[in-house]
């Protein structure tokens, strides 16, 4: 699943590890979604949708 998780990160100058410590994940985890290795389960997506005060549909698109 394509994503915008690297732009948006990046618009806020944080690490891979900086995101990873926000959500409570690795950072190999962090690296894994924003390359497309890896969808993240809902609940963190959710997570992740929340950190950005954004809706899931404008983080992850459908490829």
């Amino acid at each position: 699943m394509k994503n915008r998780l690297k732009v948006l990160r990046a618009e806020r100058d944080w690490s891979q590890q900086a995101l990873a410590d926000r959500l409570e994940v690795s950072r190999q985890s962090v690296n894994a979604i924003e390359t497309g290795k890896y969808d993240p389960s809902l609940p963190l997506a959710f997570r992740i949708a929340d950190l950005f005060n954004l809706p899931i549909e404008e983080i992850f698109l459908r490829s």
